[in-house]
């Protein structure tokens, strides 16, 4: 299963639905079962987003499937991010989902006056 985070912005109607009742983002999201993917976490923030949900599905299908049921039930504009375990990205020895080992190297930005190319 791969990782993805849902950041939830409340559209109009969403504010509404939420100030006339306080629990519907626990309750709604709590009642939603897509087959693939499994809610682990949702969580109130401060700043551009208002709601982040952790969620394990088994491919991007299966989570669009449910980011449209959050949406459509809490009111939300939701943006899907997929994530990317960081040791992926730098070890060589950790496969990927897909079983392939297709590492990325990360380099360091030359410091400015430096001779590196």
């Amino acid at each position: 299963m791969s990782l993805y985070f849902l950041l939830g912005t409340l559209t109009n109607e969403g504010q509404t639905m939420v100030h006339g009742n306080h629990n519907l983002l626990v309750e709604a999201t709590g009642r939603i079962s897509v087959p693939g993917a499994k809610i682990l976490g949702r969580y109130a923030v401060l700043g551009r987003y208002d709601f982040i949900m952790m969620i394990e599905a088994d491919d991007n299908e299966t989570v669009a499937r449910l980011s449209l049921e959050v949406g459509v039930r809490t009111g939300m504009h939701i943006e899907t991010l997929p994530a990317i375990a960081m040791g992926f990205l730098t070890d060589p020895s950790i496969d990927s989902p897909s079983g392939q080992s297709t590492p990325v190297q990360l380099d360091a930005p030359s410091a400015p006056g430096s001779n590196d190319p």
